[in-house]
Order: structure tokens, then sequence, then C-alpha cells
């Protein structure tokens, strides 16, 4: 998110309590805007199918399906987020602009061509039983979902948040009108609905790209040469991607917590609920995480790295690492306490917020939970950020791994304890890997002058 922090200082600088208002909402938009957007997208043509689409199972499968698209093409395209994303940067930072959309091609291309695969034989080999649209409509939104979370990393490192805001609200309308619009056809219109949208979605962000980006070749793949590769970083984005998933995966597919749904696809009543409420509470977290992480942090941030590669005195690069390292600590003091505040309010609203969505109030224990888990999640993003600034990224990589390893042993353990300790297992995963992370953090703040020094 690197840029941002130049517009959300404008508005943090207008006086009065509008300005900061106006700084955290456009915060809170950017970081969340396109996941709620995204989710909400698929919430409203479940709800306006209701009287129309019958029986109401198939909106039920309809739902579940989307859902297994956006995390599979997360983890499948994890591989190459980040990574792109760097050798992008990389290529600006040489002043090498017109590399950039040949290799944008190249990065859809390949993408295109693994996702269609792979989901052309899932579709094949698991959904025997469904109709030859279903499985048509299936891999072909697994294919541009897969082609739309490329193009939406590589817009945000190219710093265009507001044109992905748009881009997410436009599509995302035109997904729900023709979901709706298609309806009667049953669960292949609420697909095909979804499928159209999603490629205007696609489309508008490749337009995008292409306006600013203008080039001579077509197609490059100068990605993936092994001088300009960060294995690292590929590793990094598909175990993110699959640590936030597994917890889920796994109680789709445990016997006693799931169901059937369509084809191999299962869901997890007991556990999708309180888990989707949950994240619902991030918001907040992220508008400050977002805010004081591009605006104080990345200031002192500057000023250190510029006063050690100027030749500053000692003392001054003493100053500028202790303000830096202040940011950090109350960046991440004013997560903790926004994200407390947004638990508070759901232990205090929970049992209401249920009743009043028809949920049994048996899930309420696993929400307080998940709520927790939620909130150590943007503070397990907020120590990556600083992370990635700080350039470590093999520690990044050990995090995310620890943070994996621990969520699929824990839940499992969870399952096998019982009811109660549901939710338990994604909580202490992320609680273990926070600590780790500011442990390692502290450690390598300390030492932060010798390493930047023998870096050189």
């Amino acid at each position: 998110m690197a840029g941002i922090g130049f517009e959300l200082r404008k508005l943090l600088n207008r006086k009065g309590y509008l300005g900061l208002f106006q700084g955290y909402l456009y915060a809170g938009l950017i970081s969340s805007g396109p996941w709620i957007l995204s989710i909400l997208g698929v919430l409203l043509i479940g709800f306006f199918s209701l009287a129309v689409v019958v029986p109401h199972y198939l909106i039920i499968q309809f739902q579940v399906s989307v859902t297994y698209l956006m995390a599979l093409s997360l983890i499948l395209t994890g591989f190459l987020q980040l990574a792109f994303t760097r050798f992008i940067a990389d290529r600006l930072f040489e002043h090498k602009d017109y590399l950039v959309l040949a290799n944008f091609h190249g990065a859809i291309l390949i993408t295109t061509c693994a996702s269609g695969l792979l989901g052309g034989l899932a579709a094949l080999l698991l959904f025997q039983g469904e109709s030859v649209i279903y499985r048509l409509l299936l891999t072909g939104t697994f294919v541009v979902m897969s082609d739309i979370w490329i193009a939406a990393i590589f817009l945000s490192g190219m710093k265009r948040y507001k044109a992905i805001l748009a881009m997410f609200l436009l599509g995302y309308g035109i997904t729900v009108l023709a979901a709706l619009a298609l309806r009667p056809w049953g669960l292949e219109g609420l697909l095909g609905g979804f499928f159209l949208g999603q490629g205007i979605l696609l489309y508008g962000m490749m337009v995008l790209v292409l306006r600013d980006f203008p080039g001579a070749d077509f197609v490059r793949f100068d990605f993936l040469q092994a001088r300009k590769q960060y294995p690292s970083l590929i590793w990094i984005g598909f175990l993110y991607n699959l640590g936030i998933w597994s917890d889920k995966l796994i109680f789709w597919y445990y016997p006693h917590t799931s169901t059937a749904v369509i084809g191999p696809l299962r869901a997890s009543e007991i556990y999708d609920f309180p888990i989707f409420l949950a994240y619902l509470s991030i918001i907040p977290g992220m508008a400050v995480f977002l805010v004081r992480m591009e605006t104080d942090f990345v200031e002192y941030y500057e000023k250190f790295y510029n006063a050690v590669r100027e030749g500053e005195t000692l003392r001054y690069i003493e100053e500028t690492r202790n303000q830096m390292v202040a940011t950090i600590r109350q960046g991440v003091a004013e997560i903790v306490k926004i994200q407390g505040i947004a638990i508070l309010l759901v232990f205090a609203l929970g049992p209401a917020l249920l009743d009043s969505l028809g949920i049994s109030q048996l899930h309420l224990p696993l929400l307080y939970v998940d709520v927790v888990s939620a909130g150590l999640q943007v503070v397990f993003l907020g120590l990556l950020n600083v992370f990635f600034y700080l350039d470590r990224r093999r520690i990044v990589l050990g995090l995310t791994l620890l943070f994996l390893v621990a969520n699929i042993s824990l839940t499992a353990l969870s399952l096998r304890l019982g009811a109660p300790f549901f939710g338990y297992g994604f909580a202490l995963a992320m609680l273990l890997t926070v600590t780790v992370a500011m442990l390692v953090l502290d450690r390598k703040i300390d030492s932060l002058e010798y390493e930047t020094f023998m870096l050189q």
C-alpha cells in the first residue's frame, strides 16, 4: 500500500474532526472496500433470489460454489501475487516502464492457463453429476477470478486504490443485477450472472492497465527469469492465503461439522456464519492499520534510511530510528485498542445481532472466539507490513509457515476436543504467530543500525 500516505496526510491535516473522520473513512474503504463489496454482492444475490429460485437449496449451492471459487483462486494465485508485484516495482525503479504491460500480459496468460487447466480438470472429474453448463461456468468463473486477483494486486502496486474500489463497485453492481436477471434459470442462471459481472470487472481493470502502460511488445515472461525472482515472496503469498483458509477447509471437510452441498463441495453452518460476522469487525482495525503504517511510520522510515544513505551523524540516525520504533509501537497499540473496542461491541450486541439475522444463539460462543481471532489477524498484518518495509522476507516466510502449521494443527485438535473448543484453533494459531512476530521484531529493531550498515 506504499504511496497512499500522501492522500491520507492531506485528509488528516485538515482542521477539525471532519478531516480526521474523512481520513479514517477513506482508509477503511481502501483497505476493506473490495472485500466488503464482494461479500455483500453474493449475499444480496441470495437474499433477492429467495422468492424466485425454487428450491431454495440452489441458492446455497450458488453461494458455496462462489466461496470455494474465491478461496481456491486466492490460494492458486498466491504463488504469483507478491513476487510479480515486486518484479514490477523493480522495473519501475529502473525506469523500464516499457516492460510492464508485456509482463502483465504474461502473468495473466500463465494464470489463465493454470487456472483453466486445474479448473477444467476439477469440473470434469469431480462434478460429473452436474450439468454441463454449471461445469463450464464453474471453470470460467475460476479463471476470471484468478485473473482478477493478479490485476488487483498489480493495480495496488501502481497506487490505483480509488480505481480498484470503483471497479469493484461497478463490477459487483453488474454482478448482482445480472444474477438477478438470470435467476429464473436457477443455479446456472445465478452463476452465469456472477460470471458476467466478474468478466466486466476484469475487463475494466485491464483497460486501466492498458491506458497507463502502453508498450511495443504484447507479451513477455521476464518475471520468470531466475535472477529476477524472489522465491521467498512466491512461497509467502501461497502460505499466507492457504493459512487463512486452512481452518475453514478443515471444518468444511470434517464429517461432524459439515454437510454436502454440491458435488465435492461442503459447507459448515456451525463455523461459517460466526467467522463471516467476525471478519466484519476488522474494518475499523484495518483503517487504523493503514493510517498509522502509511503516515507516521512511513515518514520516519524514510527519514531513517535517508539519514543512512546521506551520511548523517550517528546521533541523528539513532534519533530517527527511535522515532520509527515509537511509531511502530504506537501503531500496533492503536490497532489493539480499536479492535478491543470492536470486540467489546460484538460481545455486547452479539445476541441481538444473531436474533436479527435469524441465527441460533448456539453460535454465540464461536462468534466471540472468532472476533478475537480476526482482531489478532489485523495485528499480524500490521507486523508483516513492518517486516516487508524492512525487507526481512525470510522472517515473513517463517511467520507465514508457522501460522499455516499452527492453524492446521490446532484446528484439528479443537475438532477432536469437541464443540466447546471450536474456533480456538484459529485463535491460538493467530495468538502464537503474533507473539512470535512481536518478539522477532523487537530483536530486529534493537540491531537495526548494525544490520542496515552491514547490508550496504
